[in-house]
């Protein structure tokens, strides 16, 4: 079966390289609704790409999808997770507490690691907080009610068996892995490189139908928007390479898509500018005067879930034209505020 905008949500396993095999698994109340895990055979082992959403019917379909592969569940040696948001980790540490598996990660990613593990911790306390600084507080209303909410899965919140550096070379049986630490989408996001097969397992640092949430995470960066044009920069001066992604089918050019993707942060900084210079002055106001999605939707047109990385993408936008010098910024009562330089 050939991948297209949907196909490549079906479940199964799925070959694109010698020894490498995509299986989508299921997402609950999720726009994206599947993510890619990655199958790579390591001797008479697995080795993972990063590990899905910790639910029941997540585990059933890669347990089905390894059977395709003559594996089982007990076969995956270790997790390589490209980031620490929920879809990407909580079934690697759920599995590893059955059968032992490793599970490695980002060094980067154990600050929101920890932040999460607090026994304290809230979900979305930190988006909360930023969104009142955004001057959305009908948002962070709607947001502090839905939170609890719906299908949330088993959320596991545990460190890794190891923290990976950038530049870490993770040997497999038949093939080496390189890990490169692209920030931007999380503070510890990484890339996995297979140099000599022209491979690059994406994570969601470079993803072929839609532009990856900034800075969603526990404890962001100051700047993450910056990080992640810079990853960007650092994955386009590498040779091209086949795409393998967590969200949607893999696609033949990396290079392709990271010029799209910084061709649409050029278009949203100029459009975001526009909307200052016309008189909104918080991330929400210009957020409400921007349009979403490939639909061009209003922000109040989107749920609440999606409002909030609306203008917490627009917050961004913004901080970055600062860096830029094309905007001013100043708070008042709590609430940032913006102005053309």
């Amino acid at each position: 079966m050939g991948d297209s905008r949907h196909e490549w949500m079906q479940p199964g396993a799925y070959p694109v390289a010698p020894g490498v095999h995509r299986i989508p698994l299921p997402l609950p109340n999720d726009g994206l609704r599947a993510v890619n895990v990655y199958a790579v055979t390591d001797g008479d082992a697995l080795t993972l790409i990063d590990g899905g959403w910790a639910l029941e019917e997540s585990r059933d379909q890669l347990s089905a999808a390894l059977r395709q592969l003559g594996a089982g569940l007990g076969d995956i040696s270790r997790f390589l997770v490209t980031h620490a948001h929920r879809d990407h980790y909580t079934q690697a540490v759920a599995l590893r507490r059955e059968y032992g598996s490793k599970v490695l990660l980002g060094e980067d990613e154990r600050h929101t690691i920890r932040a999460l593990a607090d026994p304290e911790h809230r979900s979305l306390d930190k988006q909360i907080e930023m969104l009142l600084a955004c001057g959305a507080k009908p948002v962070r209303d709607a947001v502090a009610a839905a939170r609890d909410g719906g299908r949330r899965g088993k959320h596991v919140w545990e460190e890794p068996d190891e923290w990976i550096g950038n530049s870490a070379d993770l040997g497999l049986a038949d093939r080496s892995l390189r890990a490169l630490a692209t920030p931007g989408h999380t503070r510890g996001h990484l890339v996995f490189i297979d140099d000599v097969s022209g491979l690059m397992f994406a994570g969601d640092h470079v993803l072929p139908q839609i532009t990856p949430s900034i800075g969603f995470e526990q404890a962001p960066s100051e700047a993450p928007l910056r990080d992640y044009l810079a990853s960007l920069r650092l994955v386009r001066t590498l040779p091209d390479m086949r795409l393998l992604p967590a969200h949607g089918p893999v696609a033949d050019s990396v290079h392709q898509r990271v010029d799209e993707l910084l061709d649409h942060h050029d278009r949203r900084l100029a459009a975001t500018a526009e909307v200052v210079g016309r008189g909104a002055s918080t991330a929400y106001e210009t957020a409400r005067a921007l349009t979403w999605t490939r639909r061009e939707r209003t922000l109040d047109e989107l749920d609440p879930f999606n409002q909030m990385l609306a203008v917490l993408e627009t917050a961004a936008h913004l901080d970055v034209l600062c860096l830029q010098g094309k905007l001013d910024k100043t708070e008042i009562e709590d609430v940032v505020h913006y102005e053309l330089a």
